[in-house]
């Protein structure tokens, strides 16, 4: 019997089973959850194997890709701003990044950024893996680009570009690349396994991600001149980049994190704790109102996927990962293929799901919908009784 390791609350107990259950019948090949309720984690489980082969165990400080998980560590990181009076959500782009402001983006706001409704949901033309980790060019690229659409008119998911956008307002204000914000001022101080560019001597205890069969990309049939088809282009959206040593190098606040679900449900208790873990604050609850606050809701031309954009993070709608309540002190963001933070303000609660078998999904996957469900099952039922 596949084994499962790590602590659980017998409340929980039917996440626990789901897990063993996924791993046995191969949906998984190793995973990690974690639930986080008022600053304590209840359940902090792991299993399987770190390879394709599984010859390697899946073990407690196992760390892999997280794909757009990153994304909810890069939006912490601007609202730290916001909350020091450094930056405003509502202030153009360009007067904190200047050179922005060229060909028809000098309204562009902030919260146009976080909120992928900036005109720019990825590089116009060819972009290759190379060019995306050479931060400074790929970043200057794109403040010469032209939007695609009015900004703020709608969403179209900034799916890997979306760190250079939020990154480089960080480094402006801040002085400091977006990898030394967060580990400084976010991941060190929360004593947490997250970080943007693998030190070499964590390698080892990298999981490579497993990707879906390749053949279920060359499926898609899309207009040339749409904003996917051209978003497919200027992207590099390649399942098993997060094994290749020169991504794992590189700063990529929207798809290049590396963690496991303990780091991720810690992070993400920042939101659900109203900004203070362990007391310290890092928010203000006033910070955390306006970041929660919606900007814009559609069906989303690049994941395809009804969405309720907020500053940052996506808001719970009922038409997307339907496993989450429909709640606005709910806030959510995960990863392609899988991976999933869901941030609970109403419960103070947490969960951090990651994993190295990807499912060709953009958001989640069905694994992450049934951990989710059976978590908030389990949390509803405790307090009914």
């Amino acid at each position: 019997m596949t084994e499962v390791y790590g602590s659980c609350d017998p409340v929980f107990q039917s996440v626990r089973d789901l897990l063993q259950q996924q791993l046995a019948e191969g949906s998984e090949t190793g995973a990690s959850i974690c639930v986080n309720i008022d600053g304590q984690n209840v359940v902090d489980i792991w299993g399987g194997h770190a390879d394709a082969n599984q010859t390697k165990l899946w073990e407690k400080d196992t760390i892999t890709g997280v794909w757009s998980s990153t994304k909810v560590v890069t939006c912490l990181a601007a609202h730290m701003l916001v909350d020091r009076g450094l930056l405003d959500m509502d202030e153009n782009v360009a007067t904190y990044w200047p050179e922005f402001g060229a060909n028809g983006k000098e309204n562009v706001k902030v919260s146009h950024i976080l909120s992928h409704s900036s005109g720019l949901p990825s590089w116009e033309g060819p972009m290759t893996a190379a060019e995306m980790a050479d931060v400074k060019t790929s970043t200057e690229r794109l403040a010469r680009q032209a939007p695609w659409y009015t900004p703020g008119s709608q969403s179209a998911y900034q799916s890997t570009n979306h760190g250079h956008l939020v990154g480089e307002v960080v480094r402006r204000i801040s002085g400091k690349p977006l990898t030394q914000f967060i580990d400084e001022e976010i991941a060190k101080p929360l004593g947490v396994d997250f970080q943007l560019g693998l030190s070499k001597e964590d390698l080892s205890r990298t999981a490579d991600i497993i990707p879906f069969p390749p053949e279920s990309m060359d499926k898609l049939d899309l207009d040339p001149t749409s904003i996917l088809a051209r978003v497919l282009v200027g992207s590099v959206m390649i399942p098993d980049i997060p094994n290749d040593p020169g991504f794992r190098q590189a700063e990529n606040g929207a798809i290049g994190g590396f963690s496991n679900a303990r780091a991720l449900a810690r992070i993400g208790s920042i939101i659900s704790l109203d900004g203070s873990v362990d007391g310290k604050q890092y928010l203000t609850p006033q910070t955390l109102n306006a970041m929660m606050e919606e900007q814009n809701h559609r069906l989303d031309p690049v994941l395809l996927l009804y969405m309720r954009f907020a500053r940052g993070v996506a808001l719970p709608s009922g038409k997307c990962m339907t496993c989450i309540p429909v709640d606005d002190r709910i806030c959510f963001w995960g990863g392609w293929g899988g991976s999933m933070v869901v941030m609970d303000r109403g419960r103070r609660m947490t969960i951090g799901y990651v994993m190295n078998k990807m499912e060709m999904r953009p958001l989640g996957s069905a694994n992450a919908e049934a951990y989710i469900e059976a978590i908030y099952k389990s949390f509803d039922a405790s307090k009914d009784k």
